[in-house]
């Protein structure tokens, strides 16, 4: 896919000096010194923002198997995806993939065909598809095939969750989802509780080895995450391995912990939208108030990202270039992304135009490549 070669005039552009009424030049697939002579889009009535960059998303399951056994080719799922991610502006997605007890598409073969497809799509796609790889933490038994598969498929950043119902495998009780788990993945209720309870049975085991799982994905570079912290001993024992991210911490004591320590903090773009978790977490809103977060992350809704932001915004939270950090700069910051997230000469040119008046988005470019364009914007792009 080739790069555009433009010089964006009469828009306002959010740089890192704040917005400011004035041209942009996009060559090779970054931003570069004003250069009249290029050809020209007037984008007057128009904003210029920083592409979106997404540090966890995993809407994009719909698209690979919105029934079971539904989608075969899973290249083409993911090539679907890549056009809503594009479609809400975003211009770095990263993929968020269980390797997980729970099986089916959570399970550790849907892992490996999700990882090889997408593979064979970078270069094919405008949006910069990244991989994050989910890992249950109960799992002792797959934490070498793990990190095999972290090394085959060159993943860069793996986030650590435990979601075992743990207090009822304690109580000797059954799980309220357990006959669904079981149906869905296609195994006998009766051999998945027993998987899960013989999972729970080691459950002293996992603190040991979590510290050498670490300690080997540290050595291979990789950038490592907690989901679901609920307490500042957990994130605390967390950062201790140098598992430094907090994502969807689910306590004001936890998100606190991250934040005094200097963690980055992911919430959920839309935690913000709905006015509160689903679930009864803690508040993205007014974490964000607080100065508490680093990055806002679609979770399981890409047009939350734009959305919270609006909301943030018509609440008085901040004014757009204060807070379309949260959705830009912030994650990219802490993906140790270094060459995108605000517009400014040598960085990746990936970037969204939006109706100055309406925000309707018309264009979304990323790396200089043209991902979406929509309305009156697009005409203008096209002449």
């Amino acid at each position: 896919m080739s790069a555009v070669a433009l010089r964006l005039t009469g828009a306002h552009v959010l740089t890192p000096e704040g917005l400011q009424e004035r041209s942009l030049t996009l060559l090779e697939g970054r931003i570069a010194p004003d250069r009249p002579g290029l050809r020209e889009v007037d984008l007057r009535g128009c904003l210029v923002l920083p592409g979106i960059v997404d540090a966890h998303g995993d809407g994009f399951e719909r698209h690979l198997a919105p029934r079971r056994g539904a989608m075969k080719d899973l290249a083409q799922g993911l090539v679907a995806a890549e056009a809503e991610l594009a479609a809400n502006g975003i211009t770095t997605a990263t993929l968020a993939q269980f390797y997980s007890w729970e099986g089916g598409m959570r399970g550790p073969d849907f892992a490996e065909r999700v990882f090889a497809a997408l593979h064979g799509l970078r270069g094919h796609v405008a949006t910069d598809l990244q991989a994050q790889l989910r890992f249950e933490t109960p799992m002792l038994e797959d934490y070498a095939a793990m990190q095999e598969m972290v090394a085959r498929h060159g993943i860069g950043y793996v986030v650590f969750n435990d979601h075992l119902p743990h207090e009822d495998l304690e109580r000797g009780k059954r799980p309220k989802r357990l006959t669904g788990w079981a149906l869905r993945i296609g195994r006998n209720p009766e051999k998945h509780l027993a998987f899960m309870q013989a999972l729970h049975a080691r459950r002293a085991e996992v603190p040991a080895a979590l510290d050498g799982l670490t300690a080997a994905l540290a050595r291979r570079g990789v950038r490592m995450g907690s989901h679901d912290d609920r307490s500042a001993a957990q994130r605390s024992a967390w950062r201790a391995r140098g598992v430094r991210i907090a994502e969807f911490p689910e306590t004001a004591e936890a998100v606190e912990a991250a934040a005094d320590a200097g963690d980055p903090v992911i919430m959920g773009a839309p935690n913000v939208v709905r006015g509160g978790s689903h679930n009864g977490n803690v508040s993205a809103m007014e974490r964000v108030m607080l100065g508490q977060v680093t990055a806002l992350a679609s979770d399981y809704h890409y047009p939350s990202l734009r959305r919270a932001v609006s909301l943030l915004e018509q609440g008085g939270v901040a004014d757009l270039a204060g807070l379309w950090p949260l959705v830009s700069s912030g994650p990219a910051r802490a993906l140790g992304l270094t060459d995108r997230g605000c517009l400014a000469e040598g960085k990746r040119a990936d970037l969204i135009v939006l109706d100055a008046r309406s925000r309707q988005l018309g264009a979304t470019i990323a790396a200089g490549r043209v991902s979406y364009m929509a309305g009156d914007i697009a005409a203008r792009f096209i002449g």
